[in-house]
């Protein structure tokens, strides 16, 4: 089973998982809706796990739901701190499986030799930088507010006005897939394209400048990088007064790589020309769910949503019939992978991450060890 991780196909890996009669793995997936269910029973088809599934999110006290399970699969707000990650270990789980490419919900530092952690590095880059064209295009025609008024019979124009694309620079925080996507489309527009990564592509044909310069000279900044300690708040109110004072920030990543009172401010004060946002750095408590009967109680998301050069949509970027199909894909296979990896040291975790992915970069050891620990 081994070998069969390692070098086989998707299909060959789910149908020799079937044929040598290997020990069925029970999973628990944690924070499921409809349409979750819905691609994960199919792509289960291939494998014959044991699945259960709960609408809630993981939490310390959810977490005892578990016991008996082998995987327990989790999603982007679930709460897999340490007191999660004690009571998953204690009642016998031996996989936290991320339906999602970032695990900054994961305490990995924690999990380290105690439970170990794969995610979907990947499942479709289109759908994310799509959506943030989506959203930038929406922001700068006023399409949502004309939609409004149309409907309402009101053709007016007044405050509908927005500016070509064709010409504008637009700055790309982050040059992974999902961003050189986004420059892609970008390109196709017109754009000059500015970019900033830590760890910079030489091979991309992309002008890297600084963080600092990248701000001042963009018409549109768009955020495609992971969460991590770095790049908390990396939008902060000093940042954020570089822009200039008509541009617009983009972000389809992760809600707190930007200081939402710093940005609220800058709004208030006119400093820059608009946001649209995908995240939201408190957005746990209502993403993903209806409570349009319901007060927000989160008074800077009220906030946000009270500007009418700010677009709010709700984690929604990667919600596309090709990426729920690989991320349904890829979880199983890292699940079918574990449980070779039971039997094997040997076996390549190839998704597994831990807090050294962060700490070594792109030269984590995993390299030479197969798996993280």
């Amino acid at each position: 089973m081994a070998s069969i991780a390692k070098s086989l196909s998707v299909a060959d890996v789910a149908q020799s998982f079937v044929d040598i009669g290997e020990i069925t793995m029970k999973v628990i997936v944690f924070d499921t809706k409809p349409y979750d269910r819905k691609y994960l029973e199919k792509e289960n088809e291939r494998y014959g796990f044991e699945i259960k599934y709960i609408e809630g999110k993981l939490t310390p006290d959810t977490a005892k739901l578990a016991a008996g399970y082998d995987v327990v699969c989790a999603f982007v707000n679930d709460d897999i701190g340490a007191a999660t990650i004690d009571v998953l270990v204690d009642v016998g789980v031996r996989a936290i499986a991320m339906r999602c490419a970032g695990y900054n919900n994961v305490d990995i530092r924690h999990a380290f030799g105690k439970i170990h952690v794969v995610r979907v590095p990947k499942y479709s880059p289109f759908a994310v930088a799509e959506h943030a064209i989506a959203l930038l295009m929406t922001l700068n025609r006023r399409i949502h507010r004309a939609y409004l008024r149309t409907r309402d019979g009101n053709f007016n124009l007044n405050g509908l006005l927005g500016f070509d694309m064709h010409g504008k620079i637009v700055g790309v925080v982050g040059t992974g897939q999902i961003g050189r996507c986004f420059i892609d489309i970008c390109r196709g527009f017109g754009m000059q394209v500015l970019a900033y990564d830590p760890y910079p592509n030489p091979n991309a044909g992309i002008e890297y400048v600084s963080i600092d310069e990248l701000l001042s000279r963009s018409d549109v900044v768009s955020l495609h990088c992971p969460l991590t300690a770095e790049t908390h708040h990396l939008i902060d109110a000093k940042r954020l007064s570089l822009m200039k004072p008509n541009a617009v920030i983009v972000n389809t990543s992760r809600g707190a790589l930007i200081d939402s009172a710093a940005l609220i401010e800058a709004l208030k004060d006119g400093a820059i020309g608009g946001a649209a946002l995908d995240v939201y750095e408190e957005e746990a408590q209502y993403f993903f769910e209806d409570h349009s009967n319901d007060v927000i109680k989160d008074d800077q998301l009220t906030r946000l949503l009270s500007f009418n050069n700010v677009l709010v949509t709700s984690h929604q970027a990667f919600f596309t019939h090709e990426a729920l199909e690989k991320i349904a894909e890829v979880t199983f296979e890292n699940i079918a992978n574990l449980s070779a990896f039971r039997g094997n040291r040997e076996t390549y975790l190839a998704n597994e991450v831990c807090y050294q992915c962060e700490k070594f970069g792109g030269d984590c050891p995993k390299k030479n060890h197969k798996n993280c620990f």
